[in-house]
């Protein structure tokens, strides 16, 4: 199996979204963090002659759940990922949006098989309460865990510094390095090339 990644730059925030598939060819893909231009996604599934199994989402961030509900309403496929009573209120006040409905609540800990595909689902908390990670065939579609050179802001409602380095500490400890992260915002990397360079890191070289 070749894993297929298409990453999207949708919304004023610029957050990643990404269509992941089994090979070229598969019939289904997943959609992880749809934050806005739910049509775009939809006109991009047409394109890879797919259609969506899952919505998957890594945190409650307006930023990437603006087109949750528009992309589910569109293709029926089910929505999974924190519940809603867990993503802090005053992180959906960017600008409107549709409010959704999540048809599968995860916590972290659970493996799903997806557009055949198996996926473990990680807490990852500190940037937000609410965190997820998707874990696949070499990849890591890391929310705003961990960017490229940087990492996921605190300075915010449910934010803690401690509790995401705890996060990222236990995400490169148990893949390994050559594992590629498909990160909510900016280009993609890696988590060996993060634990040595990445400056907000430093702690864990110790």
């Amino acid at each position: 199996m070749a894993l297929l990644v298409d990453s999207y730059e949708l919304g004023p925030a610029a957050t990643n979204c990404y269509v992941v598939r089994a090979g070229d060819g598969a019939e289904e893909a997943i959609v992880i963090d749809p934050g806005d231009n739910a049509a775009e996604l939809q006109r991009e599934l047409v394109r890879l002659n797919t259609r969506c199994a899952a919505i998957l989402v890594t945190h409650g961030d307006i930023d990437h759940i603006g087109g949750v509900a528009d992309l589910a309403e569109a293709t029926g496929a089910p929505v999974q990922g924190p519940a809603r009573a867990r993503m802090p209120a005053e992180r959906l006040q960017w600008y409107p949006f549709r409010d959704y409905t999540v048809d599968v609540e995860l916590e972290g800990g659970e493996t799903l098989a997806l557009a055949g595909l198996e996926l473990d689902v990680l807490a990852i908390p500190g940037h937000s309460p609410d965190h997820l990670a998707y874990a696949t065939d070499g990849a890591l579609f890391s929310g705003d865990l961990l960017f490229a050179n940087s990492v996921g802001r605190v300075d915010v409602p449910g934010g803690d510094w401690e509790t995401l380095l705890d996060s990222a500490r236990a995400v490169t400890e148990r893949f390994p390095p050559e594992t590629v992260v498909y990160p909510g915002h900016g280009p993609a990397t890696t988590l060996g090339a993060e634990r040595a360079h990445n400056p907000f890191l430093a702690e864990l070289r110790g």
